[in-house]
């Protein structure tokens, strides 16, 4: 009896001690398998964006892209809830804001709204948004402008002016 019970403790404690020095590679192989995956990661993040730029390029040609971008200058007094753009007569883009996208457009951010390809010549644009001031009271407004598409990419910003009710358009 006292044999099997000394083996067995024997047995234990060499468990135990492969345990340990099992943990011990574990730890180190897993700080190496930790940094093999941050690099992982770091290069899944770069192909990505690589991958964006270059599906962009080729949805978007520059020859016929149209990108049309939403401001708010000198807006503090005012928080923005939705943008609608039409673009030839169609809902391209309709945009609900978080406080946190409202905010970042009273910073001097802009939003990228849309991006289309469009042929060149006169394309209808009509924008219209729904706001508030700080005292609660709500605005609304719409406004159209003619997007003149020529050979080349063309940028339209439309700069949410707030509690003037108006919204103006500036062509890059």
């Amino acid at each position: 009896m006292s044999r099997v019970l000394i083996t067995l403790v024997a047995t234990l404690m060499l468990s135990l001690s492969v345990l340990v020095n099992a943990q011990n590679v574990s730890r180190e192989e897993i700080r190496g398998l930790d940094e093999q995956i941050q690099d992982v990661k770091k290069d899944v993040i770069s192909l990505t964006s690589e991958l964006n730029r270059l599906e962009e390029k080729l949805l978007f040609p520059s020859n016929t892209q149209v990108a049309l971008f939403v401001s708010l200058p000198n807006s503090q007094e005012f928080s923005l809830e939705s943008v609608e753009v039409k673009l030839n007569n169609q809902v391209v883009a309709h945009h609900l804001y978080t406080y946190r996208e409202i905010e970042a457009l009273q910073q001097g951010g802009v939003q990228r709204i849309h991006t289309a390809n469009v042929q060149t010549g006169a394309h209808p644009l009509e924008v219209t948004y729904f706001g508030k001031s700080k005292s609660g009271k709500e605005y609304r407004a719409t406004a159209t402008h003619s997007v003149e598409k020529a050979v080349g990419p063309k940028f339209v910003e439309i700069q949410v002016a707030g509690n003037q009710s108006a919204i103006n358009f500036k062509d890059w």
